[in-house]
């Protein structure tokens, strides 16, 4: 009796580590891997380009909040305009993702804006700061900016940009200006 206890016993014990490690299998291969975490202003990605083509290292590096630019006024309250600098380090040209993902701002509510949201922030393109279309030409390095139309409360968001390979990065924006170039930007707009 004592024998057949024990095995029962044993074959029991078995059958739970095995449902364990059946468990703890699947979560290695959860097809959907979690988020990268914030990057903050200032510091580079390494991004696929358009259709996963090519890399573009991806540098926001200032943000402006203003309520008004030269021509424009915001839908809501504010523009968030950022700097963003792209370098291509290879022998061949890289598109940036902009018509299919780009930039997106996400508000600490959690709501999310796309870039170019209102006619005003769609047109917004700041002498010294926007160096033309979406193409990184091979060993070269240029200033954009992308700007988005926000209320005031949702200032001190997070910028999203999805690469050519699908993958999203993300950017910690402080609620003030801020960054390297905050005087030139905000010259630039008035």
């Amino acid at each position: 009796m004592r024998y057949v206890l024990r095995a029962s016993t044993l074959a029991a014990v078995c059958f739970v580590n095995l449902a364990a490690c059946t468990g703890s299998d699947s979560k290695k291969h959860d097809p959907h891997p979690s988020p990268r975490a914030a990057s903050k202003l200032g510091q580079s990605a390494r991004t696929a380009g358009a259709d996963g083509k090519g890399t573009a290292h991806l540098t926001p590096n200032t943000v402006v909040y203003v309520d008004k630019t030269r021509t424009h006024s915001p839908k809501h309250d504010l523009f968030a305009v950022v700097a963003v600098e792209a370098a291509n380090r290879t022998k061949t040209p890289v598109k940036a993702t902009s018509d299919k993902g780009g930039f997106r701002w996400k508000t600490p509510d959690g709501h999310t804006v796309e870039a170019g949201n209102s006619k005003g922030a769609e047109q917004i393109a700041p002498t010294g700061f926007t160096d033309g279309g979406p193409t990184v030409k091979p060993h070269a390095y240029r200033v954009n900016t992308v700007a988005f139309d926000i209320t005031t409360a949702e200032r001190g968001g997070t910028l999203i940009y999805r690469d050519g390979d699908g993958a999203d990065f993300r950017w910690k924006i402080p609620a003030r200006n801020s960054g390297t170039a905050v005087p030139a930007l905000k010259s630039a707009l008035q």
